[in-house]
């Protein structure tokens, strides 16, 4: 079952989608080496719950923490704990929160001081494959044309695609119909419809597609230990058939702006 949104309803998920964003921020200002993902995960749940809202995350399935950060290899669903972050690492923060009854969901991932040419050319290609994605979120476009988008552009520059895990609907419920894989063909799949809102999710890896879980029974590695890289946005498709992205990378990316000129 696919729930459409009214207008009103997506803007409730964009109000959700961009506290989001703000959460992110306030963990960009954090990052560096020494600091440890159980540091940036207390400024998130305590910068949510100041804020009104709550952890989106938070016992979800069992989860047991606010955010996802998923360091180096790990590609998604990584649990924060103690150990510091060291300088070129990567760390893909996932936040999501509940608020006024509907979820945001957004990721992005962070540079922890100098990192690789490598590195950040595989974070380049990863966030455009995200804009390129959110261009095809049109009405009259299939899913296919999302998954393709994504995977065009990361195999054309040698990278691989991880096909186990997917985008999601967004709605009253953190993942709902329909799936959005990052891989696929033009014109399959859903119909895509005004008020349908999607999370799109592009995840990278710097090596093969292959991926393993740890016996924690979240954290989600490449199987190659490679890095990967992880970018998420909340994408509505508007009345007059156009994508709306709800989410916001802007106030993250003027904290590692203003960080960077210090």
């Amino acid at each position: 079952m696919i729930f459409y949104k009214t207008g009103e309803e997506i803007e409730r998920i964009k109000k959700s989608s961009l506290l989001v964003g703000k959460t992110l921020a306030e963990v960009a200002k954090i990052i560096k080496p020494g600091v440890t993902t159980l540091d940036l995960d207390k400024v998130a749940e305590e910068f949510i719950r100041d804020n009104k809202a709550i952890p989106g995350f938070l016992g979800y399935g069992g989860f047991p923490n606010t955010l996802c950060t998923s360091v180096n290899s790990a590609v998604v669903h990584g649990i924060p704990n103690e150990k510091p972050l060291f300088d070129g690492d990567i760390v893909s923060v996932d936040c999501g929160v509940l608020m006024d009854e509907f979820y945001g969901d957004s990721a992005y991932t962070f540079e922890v001081g100098e990192v690789s040419n490598e590195i950040k050319k595989l974070l380049r290609i990863t966030k455009e494959s995200l804009d390129l994605a959110v261009e095809q979120t049109r009405s009259g476009n299939r899913i296919g044309d999302i998954s393709f988008a994504v995977q065009n552009h990361a195999e054309s520059n040698g990278y691989g695609v991880v096909r186990e895990l997917v985008g999601h609907g967004l709605g009253r419920s953190l993942h709902e119909k329909p799936e959005v894989p990052n891989y696929g063909k033009k014109g399959r799949g859903h119909k895509m419809k005004p008020g349908l809102v999607l999370a799109i999710e592009p995840m990278i890896n710097l090596g093969k597609k292959e991926i393993t879980q740890l016996d924690d029974g979240w954290t989600i590695l490449t199987k190659d230990n490679l890095p990967s890289a992880h970018f998420e946005h909340d994408v509505a498709i508007s009345r007059d058939g156009s994508p709306e992205v709800l989410s916001s990378f802007e106030e993250i990316e003027k904290v590692l702006n203003n960080k960077g000129k210090k």
